[in-house]
């Protein structure tokens, strides 16, 4: 076995080859063009410069702006659209965070909701996740942002119930019909490739700045993981299952009704977990386009960079990503059961102690709704349960601590931040900017389409073709590069660090169990949050951003590499092992070759996590694209710019997207011995 897995490399070895050669051979002559060509043919433009696109934009959001009120599309399509999500937003908002109804207070009060709160926890999950969420609910109001909290779940339920009622019947329809699917799966691959900024501006054309346009933006980021992740669990009943029902007489929806939805509960209940997840993540930043709730507190700090502000928001919106994960994951748990995870699975006397438990759970449950019931009647009578007490003064004692380690960071650590930051700066940023903003566009474009071919084939380098001649197009090259430039540093350094945690978690099941915790809570944190604690580093600037995007996209990119080094067969580890060879002629020759589909799988995810993340870091100094759409949505004769680097941004998302998907494919069907 060690004389196949040794001798398959080498046979292979010459294709390889061959491409390294011919990608070397393009990067020395891309150099070798620069240094004659360099500021030729850059199409630069102007921070307040517009092309004829940018204006011609301009000129359809005046015409659209003048025609609202009297375009049948608008008053019987898009303003009717508007008012129903308006009005469901402000129901949500009457019940949970404004006064309504000629009330000086919500029509449930803070008792209410933190008994409503800890119920349904208990109910979906067990005693411990509810008594986090009541902790959590109560902290809101300490922090002094029980309005900007609520104001943010009332969003994020309604964009989650319409997400929802459309999501998961377009899954079983997909999960049932091969053709659906394949319709289907283009258009979330798409949906789910655009960075959140570029749902905004679009958007805010249609149904203008507000609540409104905030939710569709929500409920249009979050559906695809509703969609898609029912269709995979209808899918995944064994076909057996849904045979044998049929030949019993079960008729289509009978078998859909009574087997495949069953069946598939556990893995639609994560469906809905990823679901609230993205909505949670969207509405904190359509606070660009006027969305209440604490994602505008974090927006105005940001701005002024308020570090303390920012951080106190900033942690209740990590509370309430974390309070959501927690319910919906054990909820999922609990469906897998039957029982609530608390009370597990026992085998003699436990299990008689779980049958006692299970008997005595739903008459705690029914005395436990009293006494939600009761707390709810008094919020909603009596201000003093209903209006959360005055400043605690916990708010301003966070912002005040997030100040002080702020000041000290900058004061003690400055040698440290600084010195990173020159170092990565000078040494991968300045070069390679200056590589993609000082050449001519036609070579960069050529470049390109030659590592898209070499990369991911034919099909790849034109798709990466159309994406250049489309962002050439939009007037926007030189900052399209400038964040190219970003986003490729942060991925090289993101797979860089996959790589050394990934296998080491992939090798030791100990470094997996207690690193993985922390990667599950980091997928949790909305993009926004990650950008608080490095603004305190190391203050506003393109550095910033990047920082923030390798450790947003670090995790979902080392998880994948970590479960690819461990998918490698131990057969074929043992093998190398007693062949001689050392363990890191084990990692280099076996496990990452073995492993190159998730190494590709996992810059594909990283890419795409890092530009989204780099572009909302255009708030703190980024620059490029990310400031192009922030300035569009407040200056207005900007907003045709904006619209286009939204474009830009999707065009970059999408060409490698694709390039990089298609390495992984081709990756996956190489054979193992490659």
């Amino acid at each position: 076995m060690a004389v196949a897995v040794a001798q398959a490399p080498a046979r292979r070895a010459p294709a390889r080859g061959g491409r390294v050669l011919v990608a070397a051979a393009v990067l020395v002559g891309w150099a070798a063009l620069w240094l004659v060509l360099r500021g030729s043919h850059t199409l630069p433009l102007g921070t307040a410069e517009l092309t004829p696109l940018h204006r011609e934009f301009n000129e359809i959001n005046d015409a659209v702006g003048a025609g609202r009120n009297s375009n049948p599309v608008f008053l019987y399509g898009f303003n009717e659209i508007r008012l129903v999500i308006d009005n469901l937003v402000g129901f949500l908002q009457a019940l949970l965070s404004q006064p309504s109804f000629g009330r000086p207070v919500p029509v449930v009060g803070w008792l209410g909701v933190v008994a409503l709160a800890g119920y349904a926890s208990w109910a979906l999950a067990n005693v411990r996740v509810a008594a986090l969420a009541v902790a959590g609910f109560v902290l809101f109001g300490l922090q002094g942002l029980w309005r900007e909290s609520m104001d943010t779940l009332a969003l994020t339920v309604a964009a989650v119930l319409v997400a929802l009622l459309i999501g998961i019947p377009l899954g079983v329809w997909a999960g049932l019909s091969d053709r659906v699917h394949r319709l289907a799966t283009p258009v979330l691959d798409f949906m789910q490739t655009m960075p959140t900024f570029v749902y905004l501006a679009p958007l805010t054309l249609f149904f203008l700045i507000g609540p409104a346009s905030a939710t569709i933006a929500t409920l249009i980021f979050a559906m695809p993981p509703a969609v898609r992740i029912t269709a995979h669990a209808i899918r995944s009943v064994p076909a057996v299952t849904v045979e044998a029902a049929e030949s019993l007489g079960a008729t289509r929806r009978q078998a859909l009704t009574t087997v495949l939805l069953p069946m598939s509960k556990r893995t639609i209940v994560l469906g809905v977990n990823q679901t609230i997840m993205a909505a949670l993540s969207m509405v904190t930043i359509a606070a660009l386009i006027d969305a209440p709730g604490l994602g505008k507190t974090v927006v105005k700090a940001l701005e002024t960079l308020d570090v303390g502000v920012a951080f106190n928001a900033g942690l209740a919106i990590v509370v309430m990503a974390i309070l959501l994960d927690r319910v919906t994951t054990a909820a999922s748990e609990r469906s897998k059961m039957g029982v609530p995870p608390a009370e597990g699975r026992g085998r003699g006397e436990r299990g008689r102690r779980v049958g006692r438990s299970a008997r005595w759970r739903r008459p705690l449950l029914l005395a436990g709704g009293v006494v939600t019931a009761v707390c709810v009647w008094l919020s909603h009578t009596y201000v003093w349960a209903a209006q959360f007490p005055g400043d605690t003064g916990v708010g301003s004692a966070i912002a005040r601590s997030a100040d002080s380690a702020t000041a000290w960071a900058q004061g003690s650590l400055t040698g440290v931040t600084n010195g990173l930051r020159e170092v990565v700066t000078t040494l991968l940023l300045n070069p390679f900017e200056a590589l993609l903003t000082g050449s001519p566009w036609w070579l960069v474009g050529v470049v390109v389409v030659a590592f898209a071919a070499l990369l991911g084939g034919l099909r790849a380098a034109a798709t990466a073709g159309v994406c250049v001649a489309l962002i050439v197009g939009t007037g926007l090259w030189r900052d399209s590069m400038t964040t190219l430039a970003s986003s490729m540093v942060a991925t090289v350094i993101v797979m860089a660090l996959g790589v050394v945690v990934g296998v080491w978690m992939g090798r030791s099941a100990l470094a997996d169990r207690l690193i993985r915790p922390v990667l599950d809570a980091g997928q949790t944190m909305p993009a926004f949050v990650y950008l608080v604690p490095f603004l305190a580093l190391f203050g506003a600037s393109r550095f910033t951003a990047i920082v923030a995007a390798i450790v947003y996209a670090a995790p979902v990119t080392i998880k994948i590499i970590a479960d690819g080094v461990r998918g490698v067969p131990r057969t074929t580890v043992e093998a190398a092992v007693s062949a001689g060879s050392s363990a890191w002629q084990v990692i280099t020759k076996v496990q990452l070759p073995m492993a190159r589909g998730a190494l590709a799988l996992a810059a594909n995810q990283g890419l795409v996590y890092v530009l989204s993340m780099v572009v909302v870091g255009g708030l703190v100094g980024a620059g490029a694209l990310g400031y192009d759409v922030v300035a569009g949505f407040s200056q207005g004769q900007l907003y045709g710019k904006g619209l286009a680097a939204g474009l830009a941004i999707v065009l970059l998302g999408v060409m490698f997207d694709r390039i990089t998907q298609a390495a992984a494919h081709r990756a996956a069907r190489a054979p193992s011995g490659h």
